[in-house]
């Protein structure tokens, strides 16, 4: 069955709201429209929309060159529950178990924008794993991209990405590693008031994590990034590398841990372990039992050659004053 810019509409799985992020297993049906045509392949239970195709669903919008719903019964319970008039179609009584999206792929909500070249929606596992060119996840505060695989756990509010993974944010900052993981912070489902959460404790070295949920929207900043292999957390003025570490982008707070290196100009310290505010510019190398701390200062060419305390004037150096003669042994002194 095909048709000129058709349009159907489709049953994914149920599942509860949660936010303004990239989940298409929540909310009612979802349309696919699309400029060359459906086609509906009952005997394998697929459905293919060619030529600008689209999907939508509860705000989520899922654009790319061909995409394939790949549909089951829906049983038990499920089965008994009235379905939307607009659920009205070939497959109706169905529900999309994955979504497949080639070719130019976007997948964008109110707050949130991934690319790749291919995705694939699991509904059953609710993840989004993209592949391909120009893998990206764009949010108001931060971008991550990655080379091999982008993976996005919407209701576990956690995006993983793998080879070359790299965050930059709003303010310079970048991390970058062979593996990423971004905790995004939670967001109240319909921005209603939730009760406080009680303050989690941290390990040593690392801020504590606040005790009240965010507002509306703010499901979409970072609260923590996970890096592992080739970590390297860098500013305009900083460059701090380690085997693994844990920032946090809403405090600024670094903690690296593994042959850390830490590199301003041309000063350079080294250790096993480092805990770095970037906000303030300060860090600090923590000792391993039975292990020491190295560090290379370099003085600049401008530095004055004595230290003065502040508000102190430099003082004049006197002419020393010639010695008296010496007294011959034996003899009374002049």
């Amino acid at each position: 069955m095909t048709c000129r810019r058709a349009m159907l509409a489709l049953l994914l799985l149920a599942a509860p709201a949660w936010g303004q992020s990239l989940d298409l297993s929540q909310g009612g049906p979802v349309e696919i429209t699309s400029d060359d045509g459906i086609e509906w392949r009952q005997a394998d239970q697929v459905v293919i929309a060619r030529g600008n195709a689209r999907a939508v669903r509860d705000g989520v919008t899922v654009d790319a060159d061909r995409l394939i719903a790949r549909y089951r019964p829906r049983s038990g319970a499920q089965a008994a529950q009235p379905q939307p008039a607009a659920a009205a179609s070939p497959v109706s009584g169905s529900e999309i178990w994955r979504l497949e999206a080639e070719g130019n792929v976007r997948i964008t909500s109110a707050n949130e924008r991934a690319t790749g070249s291919r995705a694939v929606y699991d509904m059953d596992q609710a993840v989004m794993v993209l592949s391909g060119q120009g893998l990206g996840l764009e949010t108001p505060e931060q971008t991550i991209t990655a080379r091999d695989s982008l993976e996005y756990w919407p209701q576990r509010r956690m995006a993983v990405a793998r080879g070359g993974a790299v965050v930059t944010t709003t303010d310079n900052r970048r991390v970058a590693a062979d593996t990423l993981v971004a905790h995004f912070l939670e967001d109240p489902a319909g921005g209603q008031a939730q009760p406080a959460r009680p303050t989690q404790a941290a390990a040593p070295g690392q801020a504590p994590r606040p005790g009240g949920l965010p507002g509306p929207g703010e499901g979409s900043k970072i609260e923590s990034d996970e890096a592992f292999g080739n970590v390297e957390i860098s500013t305009q003025d900083e460059d701090v590398r380690g085997e693994r570490g844990v920032y946090s982008p809403q405090t600024g707070m670094a903690r690296l841990i593994g042959a850390v290196r830490i590199t301003r100009g041309d000063n350079q310290l080294n250790g096993q372990e480092a805990i770095v505010d970037l906000k303030s510019g300060v860090s600090r190398l923590v000792s391993a039992p039975g292990q020491r701390v190295q560090g290379l200062i370099v003085p600049q060419d401008n530095q004055p050659a004595q230290v003065q305390l502040p508000g102190a004037e430099p003082q004049p150096r006197q002419p020393r004053q010639p010695l008296p003669p010496r007294s011959q042994p034996g003899a009374a002194p002049r």
